[in-house]
C-alpha cells in the first residue's frame, strides 16, 4: 500500500488505486497525510476544506467524509500495513508506518543523498527520490490556503533537489546532463533565479557560452515584464562569469582554482558589471565619452571545435579574405557543412591578430529559439566592451553607434553565426579600420555584398579523404583503417556532409564492436538514411527543416515539389512543371533556393540537389500529380528534341490520350541544341522511365525511351538494351501493338552492334509482322531494314539486299523518304559486301538524290558518302572514290559521329598508308570505344 501527495493525492494498493471520491474528501486525506501520526484538530481540517467561513454543518461533513474514508481503507485491507484512521477528542490521527507515504520517502532519500561523499552515488539516490513524483504535489484536493501553501513546500523541496542533482552532475563532469535537467525546470519556473543561475553555469561549463548568455537575457526581460525588477546577484555573477569566460570545465585536465572555475588564458579578465547594483539600460546621450578600455583580453568566442581536420583551402581563403581595411568576410554553405566549425577554428588559430578582443554572437537565423534583438547582441558586446550596464543606450541606433565607436579604438574580431539576412548584421559591423568581421550563412546574403562590400568565402562537403579522416577523429584511425571501404562509402552515403558524418560517428561510437559496413548497409536504404542521421535534436533533417522554415512560401513549394522529381537535375522547364507554374516563376524561386544552398547551379539553367537534401524533399508534402506532370514535359521535351534532330522524319508515337500539356516546353533551333540536350539529360530521361514504368505509367514508359531514338542511333554502343527492354515490357502492358514493333526494331538493332545477333533475331524476326498487323507501314519497313543487318552479320547478304529493297519500296509506298533513303542506304551497303560495286554505286546515288543535303542527318549522308566511295574504290576509280571517303571522314570529324569516322577512315587506310589518316582513325577509334 502507498499513500501519495506528491502528484494526484491517492492511496495505491496491489489491485489498483482507491477510488476516493470528491475533492473535499481527498483534501480532507491530504491534511491527514500532511501530519501522519499526529492528531489533526477538526478546525485545521476546516480550513483545508473551505476558503471561507465553513457552513455551519461543517462538522457532519468532515464526519460524514471521514467515515467514508474508515470504509475505503478497511475494504484495501489497511490495517494489515498498521495504517488506522482513529479519533481523538475534536482531532483526527492516521496513525501508519510513514515509509508508505511518498512525500517521507522522497525527504529521506533527498536527506541521504546530501550526506554522500561520491557524487555518483549522490545522483542514484536524487534521481530515486524525483521519481516519485508524478505530478505537481497535492493535484486534485481542494486548492485551500493551507494546503497550497503545502503543494509550494513540496515543490520548493523538489526543486532544491533538482538543483542539487545538478550540483552532482557537475561534481562528475556531466555538465551538459546538469544543463538538460536544469533547463527543463526553468522554463517552467522562469522566475526562480536561482534555477536560471545554475543552468547557466552548467552550460558555460559544458562550453555552450552562447547558450547560458542568452538564458540570461530571457530571465531577465521576464523579471522586468512580470515583476518589474533587476536580477539578482546570483544571476548577475552567473552572467558576469559566461561573459568573461570563466567557469567552463577544465576538460583537458587542468588543475582549477578554489572557486572551481578556471582563469581565461591571457592577461588577467576585467572586472565583470554587477547588474545588482545599477537599473539596466539608463540611456546614454551622444556626447558622452567613450568609456576607459578594459585592460583585460575579451573572448567571448565558442570554445574550439573537436575533431576539426581539413579545409586548407577554405582557411586559407578566409585568411585572404580577412586582409585589408575593415574587411566583411561572409562564409556561405548549406546546412550541417561546417561554417561554424571553419570560423571558429581559424578564429582560435589566428586569436593572436586580434589583442582588442574576440566578440561572437549567435544571430540564430534558423533556429526554433527565434532570432535574439540586435540591442540584446550589441547590449553584451558593449558590456564585454567595459560599458557599465546604466550606460547602455536603449534604442538600438545609439547602442550601435556607441559599439562602432568603441571599435574604432580597437583591433577586433567580430563573428557574426547564422545570419539570415544582410539587415540582421549591418548594426553590428564594426567601424574600427582594423576591425575584422566574419559572418556565416546558409544564404548568400547578397544584398551584404553590394551594401558593404562582404568577401564571399563559399563553403562545400568535404572530399572523401577529409570526410574519411574526420570519421577517424571519433572513432580512431585503427578503427578506420580497419575498413577502409567501407569508411569510404560511408563518406560516400553521407555526402562528405560534416553533420552527417558526425552523426554517424556519434552512432558508431555507441557500437564499438559493430562494423562500418553494417552502418553503410543500413544508410544504403534511402527510407532509412535521414532517421539513421539524426541523434536527439541534432541531425541533417533537423537542419534542413530550419533552413526551409525560412524560406518565402513560392520558394518552399516550389522545393518540395522538387522532391518528386526522378531525375537528379532539373531546369526551370521541369521546375515549372513540377510545381504547376510558369517557367520565370519557377527560376525566381529556384533562385532563392540557391541563395539558400538547397539547390546547386550545375550550369546554365540547370541545378541539382544534395542527395541528403532530395531525400529530405521527398518527405515534404507535395501535390500528387507533380510526377505526372514533369513526365509529360519530359516526353513532349523528347519528341521536340527528335523533331530537331532528325527533321522531316515522322514523329515516333502519339501522345497519350490522357497528356496534360505543360505550360511551356524548351524549343531548339537545330540539331546541334537537341543533341546537347540529349546528351545532358540522358541520365534524368533515363530515371525519368524507370519512374514511370514504377509508377504503372506505361503508356509514358515507353515513350520517354523512344523519344530518345535520335541518340540511340547516334550512339548506339552505349548500352541502351536494358533500357529498351522495359521500354518493350511497357509497350506490351501498354497493349500498344504499334509501339511494340518499333521498340522491338530498335532493340534488335542495338543488339545487333552489340554482336549479341542471335540474340537480336528473336525481337527483329517479330517486328515486322507485328507492325504490318498494326498497319504501321513506315514501322514495319523500319523493322525489315534492322532485320537485314543482323541477316547480314550472319552472312547473308542476298537476304538482306532482298529485305531492305522490300523496305524501300514500302516507305515509298507512303512517301516516307526517310526511311526509303535509309533502306537504300543499308541496301547499298549489303551490294557493297556481295562486291556488287555498280548496284552499290547506284543504290548509294539514288539514296543521296532522294532529298536535299540540308534534309538528310550528318549520320545517314556520311554512311552514304563512304559507300560511293568504297564502290568508286571497288570499280577502279580510285581518285574519285578517295575524294569522297576524304569528305565522308571530315564530315564525321565535323559533327562527332565516331562510328562514321571510323569508317570512312578505314576504308581509305585500305588503300594508303598515310600516318596522318592512321592518326585520325586512331583518334576516332579511342573516342568510340571509351563510350562502349
Amino acid at each position: 500500500m502507498e499513500f501519495r501527495l506528491l502528484g494526484a493525492v491517492s492511496v495505491a494498493t496491489e489491485v489498483g488505486v482507491v477510488p476516493l471520491g470528491p475533492a473535499k474528501r481527498r483534501s480532507l486525506l491530504a491534511a491527514l497525510l500532511l501530519r501522519p501520526n499526529h492528531p489533526v484538530p477538526v478546525d485545521q481540517l476546516a480550513a483545508a476544506l473551505w476558503d471561507q467561513e465553513p457552513p455551519a454543518r461543517a462538522r457532519g461533513v468532515i464526519q460524514g467524509h471521514v467515515s467514508r474514508l474508515r470504509v475505503l481503507l478497511a475494504e484495501a485491507e489497511a490495517e494489515m500495513f498498521g495504517v488506522e484512521l482513529v479519533t481523538q477528542g475534536t482531532a483526527y490521527v492516521l496513525r501508519m508506518p510513514e515509509s508508505l507515504l511518498d512525500a517521507h520517502r522522497f525527504e529521506e532519500l533527498v536527506t541521504l543523498a546530501r550526506g554522500q561523499r561520491a557524487p555518483a552515488d549522490a545522483v542514484a539516490m536524487y534521481q530515486e527520490a524525483l521519481s516519485l513524483w508524478q505530478g505537481p504535489a497535492l493535484t486534485g484536493a481542494y486548492p485551500s490556503q493551507p494546503l497550497q501553501a503545502a503543494a509550494q513546500a513540496l515543490e520548493e523541496l523538489r526543486l532544491a533537489s533538482v538543483e542539487s542533482l545538478a550540483e552532482a552532475y557537475a561534481r562528475m563532469g556531466e555538465h551538459a546532463r546538469a544543463a538538460a535537467v536544469l533547463r527543463a525546470e526553468a522554463s517552467v519556473h522562469p522566475l526562480r533565479e536561482s534555477l536560471s543561475a545554475a543552468l547557466m553555469r552548467a552550460l558555460q561549463r559544458a562550453g555552450r557560452r552562447t547558450e547560458a548568455l542568452d538564458w540570461f537575457h530571457r530571465t531577465r526581460r521576464v523579471l522586468a515584464d512580470e515583476l518589474g525588477v533587476d536580477p539578482g546577484r546570483e544571476l548577475a555573477d552567473a552572467y558576469a562569469a559566461a561573459l568573461q569566460g570563466t567557469g567552463e570545465d577544465a576538460e583537458d585536465g587542468r588543475s582549477h582554482n578554489s572557486s572551481g572555475r578556471r582563469p581565461v588564458s591571457g592577461a588577467a579578465p576585467a572586472p565583470a558589471p554587477s547588474l545588482a547594483a545599477a537599473p539596466l539600460a539608463a540611456p546614454v546621450a551622444a556626447h558622452v565619452p567613450a568609456p576607459s578600455l578594459p585592460s583585460g583580453t575579451i573572448d567571448l568566442l565558442p570554445r574550439m571545435p573537436r575533431g576539426f581536420h581539413g579545409r586548407a583551402a577554405e582557411l586559407t581563403a578566409l585568411s585572404r579574405a580577412a586582409a585589408g581595411e575593415a574587411p566583411v568576410c561572409l562564409v556561405t554553405g548549406p546546412a550541417g557543412v561546417g561554417k561554424t566549425a571553419l570560423v571558429t577554428h581559424w578564429a582560435h588559430r589566428n586569436r593572436g591578430q586580434f589583442p582588442g578582443g574576440l566578440l561572437y554572437a549567435d544571430l540564430r537565423g534558423f533556429s526554433d529559439t527565434g532570432e535574439p534583438a540586435l540591442l540584446e547582441v550589441l547590449r553584451e558586446f558593449l558590456l564585454a566592451l567595459g560599458v557599465a550596464p546604466r550606460r547602455i543606450p536603449e534604442s538600438q541606433g545609439a547602442a550601435s553607434a556607441l559599439f562602432r565607436s568603441l571599435a574604432g579604438e580597437r583591433q577586433l574580431l567580430v563573428v557574426l553565426d547564422n545570419a539570415r539576412a544582410s539587415e540582421q548584421v549591418r548594426e553590428l559591423l564594426p567601424g574600427g579600420a582594423r576591425c575584422v568581421t566574419v559572418v556565416t550563412s546558409r544564404y548568400r546574403l547578397r544584398g551584404l555584398i553590394a551594401s558593404d562590400a562582404a568577401r564571399p568565402v563559399p563553403v562545400d562537403v568535404l572530399e572523401p579523404e577529409d570526410s574519411t579522416a574526420l570519421l577517424a577523429a571519433v572513432l580512431g584511425t585503427e578503427r578506420v583503417r580497419a575498413e577502409e571501404v567501407a569508411a569510404r562509402r560511408l563518406a560516400e552515403l553521407c555526402g562528405g556532409l560534416p553533420l552527417a558524418l558526425r552523426v554517424a560517428a556519434a552512432r558508431l561510437a555507441d557500437q564499438p564492436e559493430a562494423p562500418l559496413s553494417v552502418m553503410c548497409a543500413e544508410l544504403s536504404d534511402e527510407s532509412r538514411r535521414l532517421s539513421l542521421l539524426d541523434v536527439e535534436d541534432t541531425g541533417v533533417r533537423a537542419a534542413l527543416r530550419l533552413t526551409v522554415g525560412r524560406l518565402p512560401a513560392s520558394a518552399a513549394r516550389q522545393f518540395a515539389h522538387l522532391g518528386r522529381h526522378p531525375g537528379t537535375h532539373v531546369d526551370r522547364y521541369a521546375a515549372a512543371a513540377l510545381a504547376d507554374t510558369d517557367p520565370a516563376t519557377a527560376e525566381a524561386a529556384l533562385d532563392k533556393l540557391t541563395a539558400a544552398h538547397l539547390v546547386v547551379r550545375a550550369g546554365p539553367d540547370r541545378w541539382t540537389l544534395h542527395d541528403l537534401v532530395r531525400l529530405y524533399a521527398r518527405g515534404l508534402d507535395a501535390d500528387s500529380d507533380a510526377l505526372r506532370r514533369v513526365l509529360d514535359l519530359t516526353v513532349a521535351t523528347a519528341l521536340a528534341a527528335a523533331d530537331a534532330a532528325e527533321p522531316g522524319d515522322e514523329s515516333c508515337f502519339t501522345l497519350p490520350d490522357d497528356f496534360r500539356p505543360p505550360r511551356a516546353v524548351r524549343e531548339f533551333t537545330d540539331r546541334e541544341q537537341a543533341m546537347a540536350w540529349y546528351a545532358a539529360e540522358r541520365d534524368d530521361v533515363t530515371l525519368a522511365a524507370a519512374a514511370a514504368d514504377a509508377a504503372g505509367l506505361h503508356g509514358r514508359t515507353w515513350r520517354l525511351v523512344l523519344g530518345m531514338w535520335p541518340q540511340i542511333v547516334w550512339r548506339v554502343r552505349d548500352g541502351w538494351a536494358p533500357l529498351l527492354r522495359m521500354a518493350l515490357e511497357a509497350a506490351r502492358a501498354d497493349g500498344d501493338a504499334r509501339a511494340e514493333s518499333r521498340v522491338l526494331a530498335l532493340l534488335g538493332w542495338v543488339l545487333t552492334e552489340e554482336g549479341r545477333v542471335a540474340e537480336a533475331l528473336v525481337h527483329l524476326e517479330a517486328a515486322p509482322a507485328l507492325a504490318a498487323r498494326a498497319r504501321d507501314t513506315r514501322a514495319e519497313a523500319t523493322a525489315l531494314i534492322n532485320l537485314s543487318l543482323a541477316q547480314a552479320a550472319l552472312g547473308d547478304p542476298d537476304e538482306a539486299a532482298e529485305g531492305c529493297a522490300l523496305a524501300a519500296e514500302l516507305a515509298h509506298s507512303v512517301g516516307d523518304r526517310h526511311t526509303e533513303r535509309l533502306a537504300l542506304g543499308h541496301l547499298a551497303r549489303h551490294r557493297l559486301e556481295a562486291r556488287e560495286w555498280q548496284a552499290a554505286h547506284e543504290t548509294a546515288l539514288a539514296a543521296l538524290d532522294l532529298d536535299s543535303p540540308a534534309e538528310t542527318s550528318a549520320a545517314t549522308r556520311v554512311l552514304l558518302l563512304t559507300a560511293v566511295g568504297e564502290a568508286l574504290l571497288g570499280m577502279g576509280d580510285e581518285t574519285e572514290g578517295i575524294r569522297r571517303l576524304e569528305n565522308a571522314a571530315a564530315e564525321a570529324e565535323a559533327c562527332g559521329y565516331d562510328d562514321g569516322a571510323v569508317r570512312a577512315l578505314g576504308a581509305l587506310l585500305r588503300v594508303s598508308a598515310d600516318a596522318g589518316l592512321q592518326a585520325r582513325y586512331d583518334t576516332a577509334m579511342v573516342r568510340l570505344m571509351a563510350r562502349t
